[in-house]
């Protein structure tokens, strides 16, 4: 596992929607083990696994970047893995998971995803590493918010992908602890908004389906722990829609010449959208979650971009307590 690095962004385009005076720092989770932060809290969770449940494996569910990130942490502490995936996967992905040794089962969607590793988990005996709920996804996750906060301790500002809620609970904690005048903002896609309706609920709900091109932020539900860090150290939660997402890609891939999956752009397009007007002028921090894509998976979003900017849409605000 690594420590990633902070890289601050000078951009004419940046400074033309956000003003001359902010400063966009990239926390580049892209660069770590696997591709994504997800290793950072699989590989905690192997670590702390008795001899006898290694021997046993581990299993997982994803869309690919937790599935990587289990079947890396497998092949470091000497287990097995078995993971997850919906058919909707990039291969990419799940050819990186059987390079590492992974067993691989397709299914038809998340949903599926959930109640196949929950049977494997009882019939095999296999140690569930859940993608985005629990003590250890958040400490894990938390690494990334102490390190930003390290690496850039006078950010005003910072902003966090939502899928479940897992990244956001561990670094928003981390954040809001070590700096508790910074902003957190958490961004959804605007076809996966399950944490938005969770925070509108006041209580952890699911989806009925996954209708964005971020696969990586396609939660199908929400989960109690990861809920209740999000809802305590939230400012807010805005969404953004795919074409948003694949004006982000085009522009990182462009100007500092990052190939990012949509979940790695979505800091970035919320930055660049609905957030633009708040962050005018200041220190903010972008988390760039990820780059697990194939090649043509990457070209083929960019070549289906709508409008270069979509029109502004009500924003969700997430309740406090």
């Amino acid at each position: 596992m690594h420590t990633t690095p902070v890289w601050l962004w000078r951009d004419d385009r940046l400074t033309e929607r956000l003003g001359h005076d902010a400063r966009v720092h990239l926390k580049l989770e892209v660069w770590q083990r696997g591709g994504s932060f997800k290793i950072r809290a699989a590989l905690l969770r192997a670590l702390s696994l008795d001899r006898a449940a290694l021997d046993r494996g581990l299993t997982a569910v994803s869309a690919g970047n937790h599935a990587i990130a289990v079947s890396h942490a497998a092949r470091i502490v000497g287990s097995t893995a078995k993971v997850v995936m919906p058919r909707t996967a990039d291969p990419f992905r799940v050819e990186r998971c059987r390079e590492l040794g992974a067993e691989v089962v397709i299914v038809e969607d998340v949903h599926q995803a959930f109640t196949t590793v929950r049977r494997i988990e009882t019939d095999e005996g296999r140690t569930f590493l859940h993608p985005f709920e629990g003590e250890t996804v958040a400490l894990g996750t938390a690494g990334v918010g102490l390190e930003l906060i390290e690496q850039s301790p006078d950010l005003d500002a910072v902003i966090v992908p939502i899928g479940g809620g897992g990244l956001c609970a561990g670094v928003a904690s981390a954040v809001k602890q070590l700096r508790p005048g910074c902003k957190v903002y958490g961004v959804e896609p605007e076809g996966a908004d399950t944490m938005s309706r969770s925070l509108r609920a006041g209580k952890p709900v699911g989806i009925e389906r996954v209708r964005t091109i971020a696969d990586s932020l396609g939660a199908p539900h929400s989960e109690p722990y990861s809920f209740a860090l999000c809802r305590r150290f939230l400012d807010d939660l805005v969404l953004v829609s795919d074409d948003e997402l694949r004006g982000a890609m085009k522009l990182l891939f462009e100007e500092i010449h990052l190939a990012v999956e949509p979940a790695g752009a979505a800091a970035t397009a919320a930055a660049l959208g609905p957030l633009r007007d708040r962050l005018r002028g200041t220190r903010v921090g972008l988390i760039l979650c990820g780059t697990n894509i194939s090649a043509s998976r990457f070209f083929d979003s960019l070549r289906a971009r709508g409008p270069e900017e979509p029109p502004a849409r009500a924003e969700v605000k997430a309740p406090k307590t």
